[in-house]
Formats: C-alpha cells, sequence, structure tokens
C-alpha cells in the first residue's frame, strides 16, 4: 500500500495555476447557463454539454496515453461520480437558475468548501485545522454580503428564492459528495482522465433518458449564441477544468481545492461588470473583500491529501 503524500501547498506555481485557470473559467460559466435556458428545457441543454465534454475528454485521454477501458470495478465508480456530478449537480444548478439569477446560484456555490472539508476529514482523513475554520468563517461573512447584494438586486419573489437555493444547496451537496468519491481509493485505481470521460458518458446516457421522460424529443436552440454556449461549457467549462479541479482535490485537499467556489462569484461580478454592466458597491466591494482575504487566512493551514496514484496527473 502506498504511503500518503505530503501535502502540496496550493501556492506552488503549477497549483496555483491550475486553480486560477479553474476560478476563471467556472466564474464565465454562470453567464452562459443561463443563456442555454433561454428556449431548451435544462436536461437537454446539460445532455448536449456531456455530449461535447465525454467526447473532449476520450479524446484528451487516448491523447495523454491513458487506456480508454476502465480496470475491472472502475465502470462501479464512473456510474457513482456521473450520476453526482454529471446528472444530479448540474441538474440542480441549472433548474435554480431558472427561479434565482445566475449571481445568486454562483455566491451560494461558495458554501462547496464547507461539506468538502467535513467530508474529507470523514471519508479521506484530511484534517481541518484552525486556520481554515477562522479563514471559512471570514470568507462566510464576505459571502453573505454577497448574497445579500444580490438579493436585493434579485427580481425572483420570496417563493422563487427559496425554492432555487434548495435546488443550488442539493447541487453543492452532488458536487461535494462527487468531489471525495473521485478521491476514494477504488477511484483511484482508474486511470484518471479515463475515469473522468466514462462519468461523462453516464452523465450522457441518463441525462438523456431523464430528459426524453420528462421533456419529450430533444429540442435544440439554432442561435450561434447557444451553440458556442454549448462548446464553451464542454470543452472549457468541463474537459479543461474538471481535470485541474479533481487533480487539486487529490494535492491539496478537497476543502482547500473548494476555495475555487469562493473566487468564482467574485470573477462572476467582475465579467457581470464588463458585460451586463454590473455596478459595485460598498457591500459587494466589502464582500469580495472579506471573501478573498478569509481564503488567504484559510490556506495557511494546509490539510493532507489522500494517497496519491501511480498514474501522471494532468
Amino acid at each position: 500500500m502506498n504511503a500518503p503524500a505530503e501535502a502540496e501547498s496550493l501556492f506552488a506555481p503549477k497549483n496555483l495555476a491550475a486553480f486560477l485557470l479553474v476560478s476563471v473559467i467556472w466564474g464565465g460559466t454562470w453567464l452562459v447557463i443561463k443563456d442555454q435556458l433561454a428556449n431548451v428545457p435544462p436536461t437537454w441543454s446539460i445532455t448536449y454539454r456531456f455530449i461535447v465534454a465525454a467526447a473532449g475528454m476520450f479524446a484528451l485521454a487516448a491523447f495523454r496515453g491513458e487506456p480508454l477501458r476502465l480496470p475491472p470495478g472502475g465502470q462501479r465508480w464512473a456510474l457513482l461520480l456521473g450520476i453526482f456530478q454529471f446528472v444530479l449537480n448540474f441538474t440542480f444548478v441549472y433548474n435554480a437558475e431558472r427561479f434565482i439569477t445566475s449571481g445568486l446560484v454562483a455566491v451560494m456555490f461558495a458554501l462547496l468548501v464547507v461539506p468538502n472539508a467535513l467530508l474529507g476529514r470523514a471519508l479521506l482523513g484530511q484534517p481541518i485545522t484552525r486556520a481554515f475554520v477562522l479563514g471559512s468563517s471570514i470568507a462566510a461573512l464576505g459571502i453573505a454580503l454577497l448574497f445579500a447584494h444580490e438579493y436585493r438586486a434579485s427580481p425572483a419573489t420570496l417563493g422563487e428564492v427559496l425554492l432555487g437555493a434548495g435546488l443550488t444547496v442539493g447541487g453543492i451537496l452532488a458536487a461535494s459528495f462527487a468531489n471525495i468519491a473521485q478521491a476514494m481509493e477504488g477511484a483511484k485505481r482508474s486511470p484518471f482522465l479515463t475515469l473522468l470521460a466514462w462519468s461523462m458518458l453516464w452523465g450522457v446516457v441518463m441525462n438523456a433518458c431523464v430528459a426524453l421522460a420528462t421533456q419529450g424529443p430533444p429540442v435544440f436552440d439554432t442561435r450561434l449564441t447557444y451553440s458556442l454556449g454549448i462548446l464553451y461549457l464542454g470543452l472549457a467549462g468541463s474537459v479543461v477544468t474538471f481535470p485541474l479541479y479533481y487533480g487539486l482535490v487529490r494535492k491539496v485537499g478537497a476543502g482547500q481545492a473548494a476555495y475555487s467556489s469562493v473566487i468564482v462569484p467574485v470573477v462572476a461580478m467582475v465579467l457581470s461588470t464588463l458585460f451586463e454592466g454590473f455596478v459595485w458597491g460598498l457591500l459587494p466591494a466589502l464582500g469580495a473583500v472579506l471573501a478573498l482575504a478569509g481564503m488567504v487566512v484559510a490556506l495557511r493551514g494546509r490539510a493532507s491529501p489522500p494517497p496519491r496514484r501511480a498514474v501522471p496527473e494532468p
């Protein structure tokens, strides 16, 4: 049995570059997802996204020299990851954006650090440091200020906000279970990119079945922006980011990797400033500062990751 690997720092150049790239790309996905819901049922949009993503991930696995077949037992882990990450998580998120703004969903998703840290402690033995608790508390205050600002600006009714918030919490929990599952010993026996490719393919099959059963025959939006959005979400938002993000979970721990979800709403608001005319005020500015400051404090306490697998990381 392999001995646990020494914890890596998130501030190591390679890890920090991956962390920032994931945060920037995912920060832009929220605006794109909103457009995907204009004329197409959510589950069909998710299906199209992961048709592109699965094809891209298989191509990436082949390019990196990974086998395209999983070892015995690997399909069970691929199915588990597909259900939680590529079906439940995205179904909850896409439907949440039908009721509340993409900004509110992005801000709430910063709470991913909490279940990631708790599940990482319970199932992977990753410690939770005092610095992480203090930093997370500071970041939570910042997120609360961002949420308050987004709620005030949202045209949704209280009932819609509560329903959207509930769906978002479901997406957070599903994503957290997927984060931990892919870092467990059984999943790590499979080639990394191949596991992700099969997980996405399972997501395509299951999402398509759900869409057919609940929404009828396929519906496609012929607008160029819709097609470009599918490509962006499938390639940049999935093929590029998921290997990088899951690699961080295994290297620096689930709690620290999830701090990308703290930066994402700040990135989303910056992009909204550039493309949607979002105006910064005292509340969102203070919230963004506290969220980033909390992340810096939290990351001073490094958590040990689970044992790393023998195959090369992306």
